[in-house]
């Protein structure tokens, strides 16, 4: 199961409060103040994990609470801080406030955002000693700590993208280049969440994003490709895959190309490989048409394998080097 949104509530943990104490030993006539402060509250942060690939990684937890910070002693002992949370993201998730305002994208591995910070620590009435007011009987109170209601958005961090209509193939295609296993079917919709895989060429690899199924009118909302456009707006390349056997190849590349120009402009500016997939069938019709328009394609066969090769080569070019040929 995939997830790629997630509402999550996070708690920092409230300051401890100082103390008022005086010192009291024997032979110790003007024991002055000796109250301690309290520690800080922990914080909530959260954190980008290369090993989640969707929300749903982070299980069913929503509430993220960290420890308060402990009461301050005497002797002028600061109290315990509490305890910081650390909660584990997939790379790629994005944090919006209730208002829907962007706070932090965390893209990189390790990546950090503190989303509650700590209350501090209350002042114990040792800080108000002073020369006028020796025995002061002043201490604080510790901070409250925030609480925040936050929207999580995965946006992948793959490589590649895949896009194309229902039963263009493009799972049957991602399971010959790559490690994913998608669910493969002749009807539509077979693929109902975007899948991760990895492409080898020697010894590098890449990762591919194998996105559901596109219809006309993804981009307002139709189908289930709306949903997950956004997870191609990070690739560094896009896979088109197109039934080459279909009556209308052309128009359904055309198509496709309109409905990413509506959802985001700019993901036409990325570079791109064509692969007029069903080679084992009579494609000649879709090969003459695309070569009309003086667009190359890689042939390629999801069943045998056939222009594979050549395929994952085209998609390494971009990858890898990032110069490829003029698709």
């Amino acid at each position: 199961m995939f997830l790629d949104e997630k509402k999550i509530e996070v708690v920092s943990g409230r300051g401890g409060g100082g103390i008022c104490s005086f010192r009291r030993e024997k032979h110790v006539p003007l024991g002055g103040p000796d109250g301690g402060d309290g520690g800080d509250g922990g914080s909530v942060y959260l954190r980008a994990n290369e090993q989640y690939t969707t929300l749903l990684d982070m299980g069913n937890i929503y509430r993220y609470a960290a420890e308060a910070g402990a009461t301050g002693e005497t002797a002028n002992k600061t109290g315990k801080s509490g305890k910081s949370v650390y909660v584990d993201v997939p790379m790629g998730t994005i944090v919006r406030d209730s208002e829907g305002r962007i706070l932090t994208d965390l893209t990189e591995a390790g990546a950090t955002w503190m989303a509650a910070r700590g209350g501090a620590g209350g002042l114990g009435n040792s800080r108000f000693s002073s020369a006028t007011n020796r025995a002061p009987r002043q201490h604080t109170s510790g901070k409250p700590g925030e609480k925040r209601i936050l929207n999580l958005e995965l946006k992948l961090m793959a490589d590649v993208g895949l896009v194309g209509f229902p039963n263009a193939g493009k799972s049957s295609l991602v399971r010959k280049i790559s490690s994913a296993k998608p669910k493969v079917a002749d009807y539509p919709f077979t693929t109902i969440e975007p899948i991760l895989g990895i492409a080898k060429i020697k010894n590098r690899s890449f990762v591919i994003a194998d996105i559901p199924g596109l219809i006309e009118g993804a981009s307002e909302g139709k189908g289930l490709g709306h949903r997950f456009l956004r997870h191609i707006e990070r690739t560094k390349a896009l896979l088109f895959v197109i039934d080459g056997f279909e009556e209308n190849a052309w128009k359904s590349y055309c198509m496709l190309k309109k409905e990413l120009e509506a959802f985001h402009p700019k993901l036409l500016e990325k570079k791109f490989v064509v692969a007029l997939n069903k080679s084992d069938l009579d494609i000649s019709k879709a090969k003459k048409e695309f070569a009309k328009h003086k667009q190359k394609v890689i042939e390629t066969c999801a069943l045998s394998g056939d222009g594979c090769p050549a395929l994952t080569a085209a998609l390494g070019d971009i990858v890898f080097v990032g110069q490829a040929k003029k698709w």
